[in-house]
């Protein structure tokens, strides 16, 4: 009974949403106020429902309510309650209802909260949500339906993937789907935008604290993926350009370069067209990760579905979506006038740069992504595009990029003094110099590489600490006035700051690693050493535990650093004992200088046991940079600007007519 009543949900909700888009539209067209308080409530009531179903099938897993067919497929009842819960979205059906629940939580938040957007704006916004909605209740209703039923029942199930069987996993999903369908409220925004004739500082304004909550929440998942994969997978490494791994990739790069292209719009009216150009490509990234996932074209750990009708349903919604919205865009774009004008040495111009590389760098990971799957489907030839590619042609393109970083907080609105800027970056340039002499002199082995990249990362460090300075007028203000001023600074110049700084971290953990891990592949006798790192690493054999649903070979050791306390590892190899599927968990042993990382294999009666040591410098650093640039981003969005009040708007073809006031 509580299966029906989510699949009949989801079927209300689907009206509801049809009711939200048609008084939306039509409300806003004609300036009927009923009917735009309409779809607000269709709004709310779309979310309410979807909220039910997903709730539904939660208890439908937590219950092991084994005739449920989606219940069967992903779940087993010697799963631990952290694991049943996390399962409900640990699959195709269940995560699509995850989807549409984000999709119309931030729908009915801007029902409720734009209270200081125009109504016939926010109707269309809500309208616009409510089309994306329908699309994809529909692609629930129609192919995946997670509430389909079994009979008879089978006395228990087949079990979660064990690689999702994690901690890790259990909130990967959820923060990877705020940031992912969050980017929807750009997309509508934009839309309406163009449908209404509006675009202007203040709709950068209503756009930023969204794509803003988005992009914390899309690099708080990716961080939180690349951990799981680094510490769950035991290969040793952080991110190898997977297919999926830059399905969620291209959206942050391309919503990064939004990000600062709305600022443009804000304080200068400048670059309109570019940032709407943005939001549609932002979002249509997301569903193009969509599609790559859910089609069954490519093959990944992370990849949910193989059913290619599924993927076909799913390539029309991205048609239909992305082929609108660029459409739209193109009929709409002529008619935006660029406002402010500025020369390439200025705040603006470094702004624009940004956003080119930005999207230059999207655009060869989408490359290197579709072209196996083009290139097979054109002749039936299989490549792999692998990091060699992406290494040659992505980190090019960050490098001046990470420069400019340094420069442009530092140059003025419209026009700037290069020279006045790089002069301010005097000792920032001697300390990244000094930092390369003494990488080159002590690192060894491909130093030069490593010194490029730490000397970015310091040099990035520099142009961070330098704006602020000057933002407090350190060296020119009593120190007295200088912490005021410190205090008082706005707390999206705090964001910019972290995130900013956020990076630098990253930049260094992510050359360390990359450059200088050592490893050692070796089979091992109990009571042998071996050393990787600096450390010292004994193997004190195996045993074996019984876990909940699996079984496990623990690998025992023991290890030191010099004449340190010795401390243990325990490694293991777990058999689930439902499925069969085994698993690695790897032994790690954190400190702020690297990781020592502990991986079993096969055992061998007569020779050992294969042991994988490896030494992972400063790897932590790269999910530390990454924590301080979510904090970077939450800090901004907390900024009381960015929640009330928008300057007056005005139409895009750049009349200056009468001024809209912010009304409820």
């Amino acid at each position: 009974m509580i299966a029906e009543l989510g699949h009949f949900a989801l079927a209300l909700a689907l009206a509801f949403a049809l009711a939200q888009a048609a008084f939306g539209f039509a409300g806003a067209s004609r300036g009927l106020a009923d009917w735009m308080s309409a779809s607000r409530v269709a709004a709310f009531m779309q979310f309410a429902l979807i909220a039910v179903a997903f709730g539904a099938l939660t208890y439908s897993y937590v219950t092991s309510d084994f005739s449920v067919k989606n219940v069967v497929e992903n779940s087993n009842s010697l799963k631990p309650m952290i694991y049943k819960i996390s399962g409900v979205w640990g699959n195709h059906e269940g995560s699509m209802v995850l989807w549409v629940l984000v999709l119309a939580l931030f729908g009915s938040a801007v029902a409720l909260f734009g209270r200081n957007l125009p109504p016939s704006l926010r109707s269309r916004v809500i309208a616009v949500q409510a089309l994306i909605g329908i699309g994809f209740l529909l692609f629930i209703l129609l192919t995946s339906n997670p509430f389909e039923r079994v009979f008879p029942a089978p006395p228990d199930g087949r079990d979660l993937n064990p690689l999702l069987q994690d901690p890790g996993l259990a909130i990967h999903p959820p923060m990877l789907y705020v940031g992912y369908v969050g980017f929807s409220i750009a997309f509508s925004f934009a839309i309406a935008a163009l449908i209404e004739g509006k675009v202007d500082a203040a709709w950068a304004r209503w756009v930023r604290p969204w794509t803003l909550l988005a992009w914390s929440f899309l690099t708080g998942g990716i961080a939180l993926g690349s951990w799981w994969a680094y510490y769950e997978l035991g290969w040793g490494g952080w991110w190898y350009w997977d297919p999926v791994e830059n399905a969620s990739f291209m959206p942050w790069l391309v919503g990064t370069a939004l990000l600062h292209s709305s600022i443009v719009v804000e304080k200068r009216d400048s670059l309109k067209s570019w940032t709407v150009l943005l939001a549609i490509l932002t979002f249509s990234l997301s569903l193009i990760g969509t599609f790559l996932v859910r089609s069954g074209v490519l093959t990944s750990v992370h990849a949910f579905a193989t059913d290619p009708d599924r993927g076909v349903f799913i390539l029309g919604l991205l048609c239909i979506a992305i082929g609108g919205g660029l459409g739209l865009y193109a009929w709409r774009a002529p008619k935006m006038q660029g406002g402010g004008m500025f020369q390439p040495i200025s705040r603006e111009g470094s702004l624009l740069l940004n956003n080119l590389l930005l999207t230059t760098a999207a655009a060869t990971v989408l490359l290197g992504t579709l072209y196996p799957l083009v290139l097979e489907g054109i002749n039936g030839s299989k490549i792999s595009v692998g990091p060699p590619y992406f290494n040659a042609t992505f980190v090019p393109l960050m490098v001046p990029l990470i420069a400019a970083l340094a420069v442009g907080p530092l140059l003025s609105w419209k026009r700037a003094d290069l020279d006045g800027v790089l002069g301010r970056l005097k000792a920032t340039a001697g300390a990244t110099i000094v930092t390369f002499i003494i990488v080159i002199w002590t690192a060894g082995e491909k130093a030069v590489w490593g010194a490029f990249g730490i000397g970015i990362a310091v040099w990035l460090t520099g142009g961070v600490l330098t704006q602020l300075a000057d933002r407090v007028g350190l060296g020119k203000r009593p120190l007295s006035e200088v912490g005021q001023r410190l205090i008082g600074l706005p707390r999206s110049a705090w964001g910019m700051t972290f995130a900013h700084f956020g990076l630098a971290i990253f930049i260094v953990g992510a050359t360390a690693m990359s450059l200088w891990q050592e490893e050692e592949i070796l089979v091992m006798q109990s009571g042998q050493t071996a050393k990787v790192g600096g450390y010292e690493v004994t193997f004190n054999g195996i045993q074996d535990k019984r876990g909940p649903n699996y079984v496990a070979m623990r690998g025992l050791f023991e290890a030191k650093r010099g004449k340190s306390t010795p401390f243990k590892l325990i490694a293991e190899k777990r058999r689930y004992v439902v499925g069969g599927q085994e698993t690695t968990e790897a032994a790690i042993h954190n400190s702020w200088r690297g990781d020592l990382y502990i991986v079993i294999g096969n055992a061998d009666e007569d020779a050992g046991q294969t042991v994988r040591l490896y030494f992972m410098p400063l790897v932590n650093w790269i999910w530390l940079g990454t924590l301080v640039m979510v904090l970077g981003g939450f800090i901004s969005l907390s900024d009381r600007r960015l929640r009330i009040g928008a300057p007056a708007r005005k139409s895009i073809s750049g009349q200056r007519g009468a001024k809209t006031a912010p009304v409820e």
